[in-house]
């Protein structure tokens, strides 16, 4: 049972508008709707549904049932920007269910107890060459491996995982996790083949035989800007510095390090410098923080680690070991003007965060393909290009750049492969109704406010690239479980079996919910006035 309130004294005014009696011209239906967390997450994952099965103590089951839609929980618990959370009913009454905390316990216990995802299928015998191994690459081998397809990936890269390698900081992925959810992957009968680049994408294909290719070579090339310079000091990419510290070395930046840029990779890049042993670290940034790219919690947990944050400056030269920066003003759009005045920061090193442009030689010599201006390919709806069985996602594709989206990527692209390479017609779901808060009957419901996710104290985390945030405990997770206002599906709570007057609702069983008798049933609507999640819905009578 969800976490609800013990005054059940005062439910709501029953009368309806439109009358009762047997002459009614409504009725009640069941009808489970779209929870918002299900509907805003990326990866496509059913939330609301392992989140019950947490809440019930059945943690494989959970995380078996969290597996059909994302192969790396443990990951995800931690780096996703959890839209999910921003998109829950709960956020506006007491705060958010904590569903990344929830996802990553479920991880975390997995490659503890060694879970492999429970499916059953047979070999097709079809063969599908992915490039790349980053999320999106990742995520299509393991749905096109449970769909019984032979998966072999080529990348370019020493070491799997992509950018969740090279670009996000231990302190936040900690390797060992990532490692363990690869493993996983390749344990499942996906053939990774390391320090592999593919030159021409259409030989590959023929040579090898597969029936189709995924695409999902990630953003790995930093994007330049001219900046005049004279006997400057160390100038560095982020993209490059973050891969030469994911790789255990340690370039020399010195003791003042800028980084130009206002994205989550500048902040990265700040809060790296700082754990190498810089002194001082600023970032500088065109705008301010409320028109940063970065989410605000990261530039947050920067500046508690001693970050300085230069806002609406714009770097004009750097020479030596000063750099001129320019004073910027936001004109009424939110765009950066400048204003003529200047001023002077010193830098031993300055690292340019400004962003990532993709590689995409190996398909530029297939004439079917077309390419966005800033080089991303262009993909129908089911994620193929132009070129017939080759398909495309993550950074190659124009969309927002993060784990979860290029996760949700793979997935799709690796279900239209299937279809595809089956000679089947892509499915096309239709979207149910998205439940909002007003909808619901949340006086059935206690307050009961968001658990704190516990972190290492700012003055300790410098020190080393250990993980910042920790886990929530199996209890807490069990708060946070129950938290959840099942919007819009039914979970038995028997409020319409026990409102009902003319005891028209008849109980099925534990998990078989309910059924209407018609013939009892006299339209009045005190079900669906007692039901907290809007399960059921009076309907106009056929």
């Amino acid at each position: 049972m969800r976490i609800r309130s013990t005054d059940m004294t005062a439910p709501p005014d029953l009368t309806l508008s439109k009358g009762t009696g047997p002459a009614a011209n409504q009725r009640p239906v069941y009808q489970d709707y779209m929870p918002p967390c299900n509907n805003a997450c990326p990866a496509g994952e059913n939330i609301q549904g392992w989140l019950a099965l947490v809440h019930d103590g059945k943690y494989e089951q959970a995380w078996d049932l969290l597996m059909e839609n994302n192969p790396m929980p443990a990951v995800h618990g931690r780096v996703c920007y959890h839209p999910c959370e921003s998109g829950c009913n709960r956020d506006q009454v007491d705060g958010a269910v904590s569903i990344h905390q929830v996802e990553r316990f479920l991880g975390d216990m997995a490659i503890e107890q060694g879970w492999m995802p429970t499916f059953t299928t047979r070999k097709t015998g079809k063969r599908v060459l992915v490039i790349g191994a980053g999320p999106s690459g990742l995520s299509a081998a393991y749905h096109l491996a449970r769909l019984g397809h032979t998966v072999e990936i080529r990348e370019a890269g020493s070491v799997a995982g992509g950018m969740m390698h090279f670009g996000i900081p231990a302190y936040r992925l900690p390797r060992n996790i990532l490692k363990a959810e690869i493993a996983r992957i390749e344990k499942m009968g996906v053939k990774i083949t390391l320090n592999y680049k593919v030159e021409d994408l259409q030989r590959e294909k023929d040579e090898g035989a597969f029936d189709a290719v995924f695409v999902a070579v990630g953003a790995h090339i930093s994007k330049k800007v001219e900046i005049p310079a004279k006997e400057a000091g160390r100038i560095l990419d982020a993209v490059t510095f973050l891969h030469e510290v994911s790789e255990g070395n340690q370039p020399l930046i010195g003791r003042r390090v800028a980084i130009y840029g206002g994205g989550n990779t500048a902040m990265d890049a700040a809060r790296t410098a700082k754990r190498l042993g810089a002194e001082e670290t600023l970032i500088i940034y065109r705008r301010d923080m409320e028109h940063m790219p970065a989410h605000k919690f990261e530039a947050e947990e920067a500046m508690e680690e001693g970050v300085k944050i230069n806002w609406l400056r714009t770097i004009h030269e750097f020479e030596d070991d000063q750099i001129k920066v320019e004073k910027m003003a936001l004109d009424d759009d939110g765009r950066p003007q400048p204003t003529g005045e200047f001023e002077t920061l010193s830098a031993d090193a300055l690292i340019l965060a400004l962003g990532q442009n993709i590689d995409s030689k190996l398909m530029q010599h297939i004439p079917a393909i077309d390419f966005s201006k800033d080089g991303t390919v262009q993909v129908d709806p089911n994620m193929m290009t132009g070129s017939p069985g080759i398909f495309a996602g993550g950074d190659m594709v124009p969309s927002q750049r993060t784990v979860t989206i290029a996760t949700g990527h793979g997935k799709k692209a690796a279900l239209n492969i299937h279809a595809f390479i089956s000679g089947q017609t892509p499915l096309t779901k239709n979207k149910a109704k998205i439940v909002d808060l007003e909808e619901l009957n949340i006086w059935y419901y206690a307050n009961a406010s968001q658990s704190q996710q516990p972190t290492v104290p700012a003055e300790e985390r410098n020190k080393s690239f250990d993980e910042v945030l920790g886990g929530l405990s199996e209890q807490e997770v069990q708060y946070e479980a129950s938290r959840c206002y099942s919007c819009g599906n039914c979970f038995e709570c028997d409020g319409c079996y026990g409102a009902c007057p003319e005891h028209a609702i008849i109980k099925l069983g534990s998990g078989r919910f309910y059924q209407i008798d018609y013939s009892r049933c006299t339209g009045c609507g005190a079900c669906t006035t007692q039901c907290p999640t809007a399960a059921i819905h009076m309907t106009e009578k056929a």
